[in-house]
């Protein structure tokens, strides 16, 4: 197995340690097991990008995406359709949304997994 590059775990995990409001209110959502059995990890390196959350089984990334989105849109469509190109669901998620519906987006990311509560 190949080694990690010793930077790109530095950078994880400081992002992980600087989280945002609204990515510690998810983060408490799918830690609570409010989500069933899956198994959610933060930040995780794929390529030359970091998935938010992501769930290695079923392969299902969650994005957040801050105020800046608006700005960075064609950014994140390549950053989509590359996690896609490498076997990845995305989904996404406003700050905002996050924020104010906490229970709409467990439902979302339910049904993007084809469960129910």
């Amino acid at each position: 197995m190949p080694r990690r590059d010793p930077e790109k775990l530095r950078r994880a995990r400081e992002l992980r340690a600087n989280m945002s409001p609204p990515e510690h209110a998810l983060w408490r959502i799918l830690r609570a097991h409010r989500l069933q059995d899956i198994k959610f990890t933060r930040q995780v390196e794929c390529g030359p990008f970091y998935i938010d959350f992501a769930a290695r089984m079923p392969r299902l990334a969650i994005e957040l995406d801050g105020e800046t989105h608006a700005r960075r849109a064609d950014e994140d469509a390549h950053r989509t359709a590359f996690l896609e190109c490498q076997g990845w669901q995305v989904i996404r998620f406003t700050n905002g949304e996050v924020m104010t519906n906490p229970e709409g987006v467990a439902l979302a990311i339910l049904a993007t997994l084809g469960r129910s509560f």
